[in-house]
């Protein structure tokens, strides 16, 4: 088998995971290389990827592989119905990094929220006494709206609720309403009319992709606001640049963008009420440790001929539902 993307210390616990099925593993980083992905996992009996597309293309030339392991929750860079139709099976992990991602989220939340980056900046700088020119806002009493009810959508509604959130509105077209207790199941455009934050939750996929666009800005109050830890296109990024620059909504948290790692002139960079990070929500020592073991754990049993726990691209056509691919890493 084959790790076709580096990024970590070490693949001891891979290796002492598969050792237990005399498996090998090879690491081979290919840095998004369409060619090196093609050659390196063309004769591997499984592939554990992060970021690398594997696309059609590539899948097609697998002549042994049996499982394709994301090193994460979102599936957006593998295409699943070609390897449904090869039959080959596409795990995820979607329970790891939970608290991570979910900390993050609210880290975001509260740092827009209570303006901490410009506030830093501007004191080293040797100004102070600056809240007459910079409105703030309680966070206890307001309403969130969750994009995608999922495991770190919950566990972020646990803690804003903590802090004093009174309303939780939920979009997540995928699950039904009678299902969910002591949230308010609405449409996206009531969720973004109603909610003063905002956080997303789902996964990327066609129907997703610019889900948060001009029509929902415009319903955005001008004190909302958004946080993304998912996947940057589910929002139609010229747009929330042009919200953020004319301040149409307060400011927003982004640890994710529409193109990775983003070009160094970005829009965004050059605005104040944004706090930006590098696609780094899901990580925490602990989180790594759990996502290399469960991800290998995933190979191992269909090595051994069980179907993985995580199986997004059943051959039975069955949906994978937002809430259950809530991504975040």
């Amino acid at each position: 088998m084959v790790a076709i993307d580096g990024g970590y210390e070490s693949y001891d616990v891979e290796r002492r995971i598969l050792e237990g099925i005399n498996a090998e593993l090879t690491v081979d980083p290919c840095e998004g290389d369409a060619a090196r992905i093609k050659l390196a996992t063309k004769d591997a009996d499984a592939v554990l990827v992060r970021e690398s597309p594997i696309n059609a293309e590539t899948i097609a030339l697998m002549r042994r592989c049996r499982i394709i392991a994301r090193y994460g929750i979102g599936v957006d860079n593998v295409d699943l119905m070609a390897a449904r139709e090869r039959r080959i099976y596409v795990a995820n992990v979607p329970d790891y990094g939970t608290e991570e991602v979910s900390d993050h989220a609210l880290a975001l939340l509260l740092s827009v929220a209570r303006r901490t980056v410009t506030r830093d900046h501007a004191v080293r700088q040797g100004a102070w006494n600056l809240s007459p020119g910079e409105k703030m806002y309680r966070i206890a009493g307001k309403a969130l709206g969750l994009v995608g009810y999922g495991r770190i959508a919950r566990a972020l509604e646990r803690k804003l609720r903590g802090l004093g959130v009174t309303r939780v509105l939920v979009y997540d077209p995928l699950i039904e309403a009678s299902a969910l207790a002591g949230v308010e199941h609405v449409d996206l455009d009531t969720l973004c009319a109603q909610s003063d934050f905002i956080s997303l939750h789902a996964p990327l996929t066609q129907s997703t992709s610019h889900l948060i666009d001009s029509v929902h800005f415009a319903l955005m109050k001008p004190t909302t606001i958004l946080v993304n830890t998912a996947r940057g296109g589910l929002i139609d990024e010229t747009v929330l640049i042009e919200a953020l620059r004319t301040n149409s909504i307060f400011g927003a948290g982004i640890d994710v963008f529409e193109r990775e790692p983003p070009n160094a002139d970005h829009p965004l960079f050059k605005l104040t009420n944004v706090v930006l990070s590098d696609h780094t929500a899901w990580y925490s020592q602990e989180s790594v440790a759990d996502l290399q073991a469960k991800a290998a754990e995933e190979v191992a049993r269909v090595l051994k001929g069980e179907p993985p726990k995580h199986w997004v691209n059943r051959w039975n056509d069955e949906a994978v539902g937002m809430s259950s691919r809530s991504s975040g890493g």
